[in-house]
C-alpha cells in the first residue's frame, strides 16, 4: 500500500511539513500548489527536498476552472495548463488534479467537456505527464463522481483519468458501490477524508472539518471497499483541509494521518476479505474484557494522603511489590497500586506532574496481539522493563505521556498478583476483594487533554482497541467550553475531555499537573444508597451539590419527594435516558485532590449507557466552588 498526504493536511512551513511526513512513514506527498507558491523554494529544489527525505511527488494540485470555457477564456485555460506541466516537470510529479469547474462562465455537456480533456490529455502526454479529473461536490456543472468518470470515458485518452475524493462521493450523499464499475486502471488517484456529520453548505463543510479517516461520521471504509474491488493499485492520499489540524503539531497530525490509513485498510479487508489489500498482517482488534489496575505515582510524602483517600473509599491493603515501592489496594474488582519510586517511569511521572496517574493496565484476550497491532499503528511501545523473575507486561505510550499496559485475561491476569507481589498479613488475593463500601469495578476514566489532541486520542483507542464512539458533546463549565468524546471498548469506557479554555477546571487540572492526562476515575456500585451511606462512615468527603439542583430535579423528572431527599442528603446527582424505559443513572463525586484529580462512584440501571451529561455543569460548578480563586497562587 503506497501511502500519501497533502500539505495542505499538516501545518506549518514546506519544509516542516515534509520532515513530519517523512517521519510519520508515508511514502509520497501531494504538493498542494498554494505551499508551494508561499515557499521561496525554487521548483527543482523542492522536487530535490522531497526526495531527500525519501518521499516521491504523487500528485500536483489543484487546476482549477479549466473545463468547458468559452474562447477566450479556454485559450487561456490551455495556456494557464502548459506553465503548469513545465513547473511539474521541474518538481519532478507527473499527475496533475483538475477539479471541475466552478467557473461562472463554464458551460456544460459530457461531449464539450471530453473533447476539453482530450486535447489536454494529448499536451500532457508529450511532456509525459497525466491528468486526473476530479468531480468537486459543489461544481457547476461535474458534482458526481458518476458524471467525471464518463467525461474521462468519452475523452478516451490514456493520459486522462479518474481521481476519486470520499469526502466529494459521502459528502453528497451518493452511494459508494456506484464505484464497483468503475475499471481500476482508469481511476488514477484516490484522495481519502472523513467528516464529522453536519449540516451546513458543502464548500464550507469541505474547507473546515474534514478530518482522518475513522475521526469522522463518513462511511469511508464502504467507499474504500469499492475502490478496492476496482483493482486499483494506485496511492491513497489524505487531502484533509482542518481548521484545528492546521495549528496543530505537524508530526501528531502526520502520524494520526498515517494510522488512519492503516486502520481503514484494515478495516476493509476484515469487511471484505474477497479483496486484495496490500498490507502486511498483524492482529485484528479485540475488546477490553476489564480495567486490570490503575497506577498513582507519588511520593514517599504525598502517599498517606492517598492511602487515607483509598481506605475512606474502602479499599485495603493487599500487597506489596517484591522489589519496588509499590502498595496494592483492592475492593471488588477494583486494584488501585501506588508507587513511591524514586527512580524509573513512574518517578519521571511523579516529577513532571506530582501526584497522577501514571498507568493503566487493561486486561484483552491476547496482550501479545494487541500490542502488536499498536505497534502496526506506530503506537510508541513504552515503560520499564520488568525486574528478575518478575512478569512481563506489554505497554504503550498512552494520553499525556502515561503508560498503556496490556495483560492476558484469565489465569495470566491473576498471576501478576502472585508473582510480583507479596500478601503477607494483609487480605487474601485470590477472587474478588473485600466489598468495603461496596465498589465492584472501574465504571469509567475520564482523561483530560488539549483541546487539539482530542482527534488523535479518539483515533488512538478507536483503532487499537474493538471500540465504539459516542457522539461528542459540549459541556457548559462555568469558565468556558470543554468538548467530551467518550469512547467504548468492551468493558473499558474512557471519556476523552478537550479543554478549549485554560480557566475551565479541565484546562486548569492540565496547567496545574503540567499535562498529566487522567483527571478522574469513576467506581460502580450496584446500590449507590448503601454505598453513599457507607462512605460517610468511612470519612469520605463528598462534593457538595447545591439545593437548586434537588428542586430542579424534582420538577424535571417528576421523582417522589421521599427519593428527591434520599439523594440530596447523600448529594447523589441523578439522570434517565428517555428513549429507554426504566433506566437510570446516579452519581456520587468525591471532592478534588492533588492537582484536581477526583473519584466518582456510579450505579447504572435498566440499560443507561451514557454518563450523566446534564449532570456536568451543575457537577462542574460544585467542583468550582471549592476551588481557588482564579489567579491566587498554588500552595
Amino acid at each position: 500500500m503506497k501511502t500519501s498526504i497533502a500539505t495542505v493536511s499538516v501545518a506549518g512551513t514546506l519544509q516542516e511539513k515534509l520532515e513530519a511526513i517523512a517521519a510519520a512513514g508515508f511514502d509520497g506527498v501531494e504538493i498542494f500548489e498554494q505551499d508551494f507558491i508561499a515557499s521561496d523554494i525554487a521548483p527543482a529544489d523542492l522536487g530535490r527536498m522531497v526526495r531527500d527525505h525519501g518521499l516521491e511527488i504523487t500528485l500536483f494540485q489543484p487546476f482549477r476552472d479549466f473545463e468547458g470555457l468559452p474562447a477566450p477564456l479556454r485559450d487561456r485555460a490551455f495556456a494557464r495548463a502548459r506553465r503548469k506541466f513545465d513547473l511539474m516537470c521541474e518538481i519532478g510529479a507527473d499527475l496533475v488534479l483538475v477539479c471541475s469547474s466552478v467557473h461562472p462562465e463554464s458551460m456544460g455537456g459530457i461531449d464539450r467537456l471530453a473533447d476539453d480533456f482530450a486535447e489536454l490529455g494529448t499536451i500532457a502526454a508529450a511532456q509525459g505527464l497525466r491528468v486526473g479529473f476530479e468531480a468537486l461536490a459543489w461544481g457547476r456543472h461535474i458534482n458526481d463522481h458518476r458524471d467525471a468518470w464518463e467525461v474521462v470515458r468519452r475523452a478516451d485518452h490514456p493520459a486522462v483519468g479518474l481521481i476519486l475524493d470520499s469526502f466529494h462521493t459521502l459528502g453528497r450523499g451518493i452511494a459508494p458501490d456506484t464505484i464497483r464499475a468503475i475499471p481500476g486502471d482508469r481511476i488514477f488517484f484516490v484522495q481519502l477524508a472523513d467528516a464529522p456529520k453536519i449540516e451546513m453548505d458543502l464548500l464550507y463543510w469541505s474547507r473546515h472539518f474534514r478530518n482522518m479517516p475513522g475521526e469522522g461520521d463518513l462511511d469511508v471504509t464502504g467507499f474504500m471497499r469499492a475502490v478496492a474491488a476496482t483493482g486499483y493499485k494506485g496511492p491513497l492520499s489524505l487531502e484533509v483541509f482542518n481548521d484545528e489540524f492546521r495549528a496543530g503539531l505537524p508530526r501528531l497530525v502526520a502520524l494520526d494521518g498515517h494510522r488512519s490509513l492503516v486502520a481503514l485498510m484494515d478495516r476493509v479487508r476484515r469487511a471484505e476479505p474477497a479483496l486484495s489489500v496490500d498490507l502486511p498482517a498483524f492482529p485484528p482488534p479485540e475488546p477490553v474484557k476489564r480495567v486490570a489496575f490503575v497506577e498513582f505515582a507519588t511520593s514517599a510524602d504525598e502517599a498517606p494522603q492517598l492511602a487515607t483517600l483509598l481506605e475512606t473509599l474502602g479499599f485495603a491493603e493487599a500487597g506489596n511489590h517484591r522489589s519496588k515501592p509499590v502498595r496494592r489496594f483492592r475492593q471488588g474488582d477494583i486494584n488501585i497500586l501506588m508507587n513511591t519510586a524514586t527512580d524509573g517511569f513512574a518517578h519521571t511521572a511523579y516529577v513532571n506532574h506530582g501526584t497522577c496517574v501514571s498507568e493503566i493496565a487493561l486486561a484483552v484476550p491476547d496482550a501479545k496481539a494487541v500490542f502488536a497491532r499498536g505497534v502496526a499503528l506506530r503506537a510508541d511501545p513504552f515503560g520499564d522493563g520488568p525486574g528478575p523473575g518478575e512478569l512481563s507486561i506489554p505497554g504503550l505510550r498512552g494520553v499525556g505521556g502515561s503508560l498503556l499496559r496490556l495483560v492476558d485475561t484469565g489465569d495470566s491476569a491473576a498471576s501478576l498478583w502472585k508473582v510480583d507481589f507479596l500478601t503477607a498479613g494483609l487480605v487474601e488475593t485470590e477472587g474478588e476483594g473485600p466489598m468495603g463500601a461496596g465498589l465492584t469495578a472501574i465504571d469509567h476514566i475520564a482523561q483530560t487533554m488539549p483541546y487539539d489532541e482530542m482527534l488523535s486520542w479518539t483515533l488512538f483507542y478507536s483503532t487499537l482497541f474493538e471500540a465504539e464512539k459516542m457522539p461528542m458533546l459540549d459541556v457548559a463549565d462555568p469558565d468556558g467550553l470543554v468538548r467530551s468524546q467518550a469512547v467504548r471498548a468492551g468493558a473499558l469506557r474512557v471519556t476523552l475531555n478537550g479543554a478549549q479554555g485554560p480557566r475551565t477546571l479541565a484546562g486548569r487540572f492540565l496547567t496545574d499537573s503540567f499535562g498529566a492526562a487522567t483527571q478522574h476515575i469513576a467506581f460502580a456500585t450496584d446500590d449507590i444508597l448503601a454505598t453513599a451511606d457507607r462512605l460517610a462512615e468511612l470519612g469520605f468527603a463528598a462534593l457538595p451539590i447545591g439545593a437548586n439542583y434537588y428542586d430542579d430535579l424534582a420538577a424535571r423528572f417528576g421523582l417522589p419527594p421521599e427519593r428527591i431527599a434520599a439523594l440530596k442528603a447523600r448529594n447523589i446527582l441523578y439522570d434517565r435516558d428517555e428513549a429507554v424505559p426504566g433506566s437510570a443513572f446516579f452519581q456520587l463525586y468525591g471532592r478534588p485532590f492533588a492537582d484536581g484529580m477526583f473519584f466518582e462512584i456510579v450505579e447504572r440501571r435498566g440499560g443507561y449507557d451514557g454518563y450523566g451529561a446534564a449532570n456536568a455543569p451543575f457537577r462542574l460548578a460544585a467542583q468550582r466552588r471549592l476551588a481557588r480563586p482564579s489567579g491566587f497562587p498554588r500552595v
